[in-house]
């Protein structure tokens, strides 16, 4: 008697708490948003050089178009994000994955490559901050790549494009946003919950919840 008292107690209690939303960063939050923020750094230096070839085509076919190859280089907040679902979780990523890729060396130089970062991560992160850290659906998903897309998007008009035109500064944000919502947004939502499904993400809310619904 004694014994299933305790028990049922003992299943209550872990019932209670699993239903509590912390949004404390636990040791394994930490490791975890750095591996994304270090496997997405790698992902990032691939592209630093893999995107010069489309840019080259789509530069001529109308200025500001290469607005459309931002997207591999604004995921890594998003999907920080949806993963860790914590405060802070994009603008982490986001930067670490700046920094990899910054240390390693690119084209851009590191003060510039971090601080694109962490622009870039802001942008994502208050979108999540707008939903209260409690809305982690497709459309916040692609809100936040729009995010980070519109927040890096500006960075760059400032940076690397003073004095440009309108129709350039108009059709390199629309096609960053794009870029950003797409690639960023959708596909890094639906990488998230591939990552869940295998069991891989069950010590977090991500994962609990998508495999819940398998």
């Amino acid at each position: 008697m004694h014994t299933s008292t305790s028990t049922s107690a003992s299943t209550a209690e872990k019932a209670t708490t699993a239903g509590k939303r912390s949004l404390r960063w636990r040791v394994v939050d930490i490791v975890v948003a750095s591996v994304i923020g270090v496997a997405s750094g790698l992902i990032f230096l691939a592209w630093n050089v893999g995107y010069l070839g489309p840019s080259a085509l789509l530069e001529p076919l109308l200025p500001g178009l290469q607005g459309l190859l931002d997207g591999p280089w604004l995921f890594a907040g998003v999907l920080g994000a949806l993963i860790i679902r914590k405060p802070g979780a994009a603008i982490y990523t986001e930067t670490l994955a700046a920094v990899v890729s910054a240390l390693v060396g690119n084209q851009w130089g590191g003060f510039l490559t971090i601080e694109a970062g962490l622009v870039q991560g802001l942008g994502a992160e208050l979108i999540f901050l707008l939903f209260l850290y409690k809305r982690w659906s497709l459309p916040v998903a692609v809100l936040a790549g729009a995010g980070a897309a519109l927040a890096g998007g500006i960075n760059n008009l400032v940076l690397w494009y003073a004095g440009a035109d309108t129709t350039f500064t108009l059709v390199y944000l629309a096609s960053t946003i794009v870029s950003g919502a797409v690639i960023a947004g959708a596909l890094s939502w639906l990488l998230a919950r591939g990552i869940a499904a295998t069991g891989a993400l069950d010590r977090f809310a991500s994962g609990r919840d998508v495999r819940a619904r398998v």
